[in-house]
């Protein structure tokens, strides 16, 4: 079992940045593949980001692309997402999943492990 806890969430202006982070409680995460996801109120939830297990492969939704970066530190068993030039249409909860392999993904049911969430909240 791995739990998964996110932190950095909070109520940013328009144009503003944070950084998320998601800690694992096992070394398991080293080897697999990390995701963020978001729900906005009234919507279905969406993929944000993934990272592969070495690093080394990333992809983003559209929309992000350019002002969110992924990245991980496997010697904490951290994962992180920069989000500069935040719209309010970013707003959402932000969650941090865990896949079981190592390749990149997209997919909801592609992870096996989900934190809580974090809300993320820009003001116009």
């Amino acid at each position: 079992q791995v739990q998964l806890v996110e932190s950095g969430g909070g109520l940013v202006q328009a144009g503003g940045s944070l950084r998320l982070s998601c800690a694992a409680s096992r070394r398991t995460i080293s080897t697999a593949a990390m995701g963020w996801f978001r729900q906005a109120p009234g919507k279905e939830r969406e993929f944000v980001a993934t990272i592969s297990g070495s690093g080394g492969s990333t992809y983003y939704l559209d929309s992000v692309k350019g002002r969110f970066t992924i990245s991980r530190d496997n010697a904490n068993n951290t994962v992180y997402l920069q989000m500069n030039s935040l719209k309010p249409e970013d707003t959402a909860v932000y969650y941090c999943a865990c896949a079981s392999g190592p390749g990149i993904r997209i997919r909801e049911v592609q992870y096996d492990y989900w934190g809580q969430g974090t809300q993320v909240t820009v003001s116009s």
